[in-house]
């Protein structure tokens, strides 16, 4: 039953696909409302893709950038499931009433918008299971359980993946271009719900969160041979080439420091084994060691084109059956790179079916470029992402530096669908959200900005960010303060020498805490 179901909402079929463009032509004209296509990446670096300084080959979202909006200053929870449950809540924090979060998008639904999800689900205890695909899309292909992009070789997970909340074993996926890539999976997947889309006289919202390039690093062997040698010139080398293109690109003031590489010292994620958190010069590095790490690199960087790959298929089809124009694109990712030791099995290089590598700390120090530190820190290496906005009919292009959080996604689709967020349910008070609508920024306009930025993963790398000022911790250390706007990369801690404006910012964030 799945397989048939897969079958007809992939499009596969010449006269499926030819039906939906005619159903397409009729209706597009009629929807004054705009689609959106939401698209998240996981563990990509701020500079991990072109339009934002990287190598890596990302044509798809470079051409979104080039047509829409790029913010420089769009602020993520610093880790995964943090980040989704803000994303779904429109939450900072939980708090007392957390149990009452609305999820946006099946207000959405209610407002008269057809829902689709294709990807990762993961989320914080604390959010409540109406947040569930299953729950509030009308269609869903979600996993939260597994990483591997090709099928696990141990079988250890007998069904990882659900269709609207059924379970299906990855051999029971039909694949389109073998073998069984997850990534192209969740395409395929997207796709078919595009094609479901257009059958009705609505509307639609598709959230398409990928999971490159999460561990473990596991591309296709024709993606690899892109970049197979394109690394051992080194970290250092590629980080000043990513740092000199950003300014070029206006992604980071030409007057802004480039942070000098630095350890990963998050003392509570182990294991701490070889040099995979600690930075060296590369010339230091032999030269057998400096090609294992070039292909750690272009395993990486493999992974992140796959996914551009698909956000172009993505694209191709919203140009097919005739929405492109009314449809609002957006891309951002969850968190900064990932310098975790989870690797399982270091004989085995990375890349294939059989490896379980993660990515070391200097070369997610790269990605991370200009900023310091890493996934989960609430400096802004780990919180800091790149943030992407497409709608051709009001969206006015260029860099948005006006400063912006993920928690400001639910209200911005709120105000694009025209739904009502409530104010119970259940007769118990609904939490009220923390984010305000970006729709002035897409249309060119101010904002004022937010009275307070929360990120950072735990009250360890806790990040609070009022105006230019921020406060942060590392190791649940003492507040760190910065300058934001003289000091993006955050080179001066301003702690000592202004105890009182960190007595200030903590005293707000509590305020918030006792408020909410």
């Amino acid at each position: 039953m799945e397989r048939r179901y897969f079958l007809k909402l992939s499009g596969l079929a010449a006269v499926s696909f030819i039906s939906g463009c005619q159903i397409s032509g009729r209706r597009a004209g009629k929807q004054s409302r705009p689609n959106v296509v939401l698209m998240v990446g996981d563990d990509i670096g701020f500079s991990d893709i072109g339009c934002y300084g990287s190598e890596i080959a990302t044509p798809n979202l470079d051409r979104l950038a080039a047509k829409g909006q790029r913010f420089s200053q769009f602020y993520n929870m610093a880790k995964c499931n943090p980040t989704r449950s803000s994303l779904m809540t429109g939450l900072y924090l939980p708090r007392e009433n957390s149990q009452n979060a609305q999820p946006f998008p099946q207000l959405m639904r209610q407002a008269g918008y057809y829902t689709a999800m294709s990807g990762k689900e993961h989320f914080d205890d604390w959010v409540p299971d109406r947040c569930r695909a299953v729950n509030c899309f009308d269609d869903s292909f979600t996993y939260d359980i597994i990483n591997e992009y090709f099928i696990p070789p141990s079988g250890k997970f007998k069904h990882p993946f659900k269709i609207n909340g059924k379970k299906i074993a990855a051999n029971d996926i039909p694949v389109n271009d073998p073998p069984f890539y997850k990534t192209d999976v969740v395409t395929d997947y997207a796709l078919g719900f595009l094609d479901k889309a257009i059958e009705h006289d609505k509307p639609f919202f598709l959230y398409l969160p990928y999971h490159p390039a999460h561990y473990p690093l596991q591309a296709r062997k024709e993606d690899i041979a892109k970049y197979r040698g394109k690394y051992k010139c080194g970290w250092d080398a590629i980080r000043k080439k990513r740092f000199e293109r950003q300014k070029k690109l206006g992604v980071i003031d030409k007057d802004c420091k480039l942070s000098p590489p630095e350890d990963n010292i998050n003392k509570y994620r182990g294991p701490f084994r070889r040099d995979i958190y600690n930075y060296r010069p590369w010339d230091s590095i032999s030269k057998q060691e400096q090609d294992e790490l070039d292909l750690e690199m272009a395993v990486f960087a493999a992974m992140v084109d796959r996914m551009d790959q698909g956000i172009g298929r993505v694209l191709e089809k919203l140009k097919e059956i005739g929405v492109a124009e009314n449809t609002l694109v957006m891309f951002f990712s969850d968190n900064g790179s990932c310098p975790y030791d989870s690797n399982k099995d270091f004989s085995v290089p990375p890349g294939g079916a059989d490896s379980y590598r993660t990515l070391c700390a200097a070369w997610a120090n790269v990605g991370d470029t200009p900023f310091r530190y890493y996934k989960q820190y609430g400096h802004e290496g780990g919180c800091r992402t790149h943030f992407i906005a497409r709608w051709p009919k009001s969206i006015k292009p260029g860099i948005v530096k006006e400063p912006g959080h993920l928690v400001d996604i639910y209200p911005t689709m709120l105000e694009m669908a025209g739904a009502e967020y409530p104010t119970s349910v259940d007769q118990s008070r609904t939490p009220s959200l923390d984010g305000s609508s970006l729709m002035p920024l897409f249309r060119g306009k101010t904002r004022s900005h937010p009275e307070i930025i929360i990120a950072g993963h735990g009250e360890e790398f806790r990040m609070v960010r009022c105006g230019d000022w921020k406060i942060v911790k590392v190791n649940n250390g003492d507040w760190q303060l910065y300058d934001i706007k003289d000091d993006p990369t955050e080179l001066k801690d301003m702690s000592i020498a202004m105890p009182e404006k960190v007595e200030e910012l903590a005293g707000r964030y509590k305020k918030w805490l006792d408020n909410k």
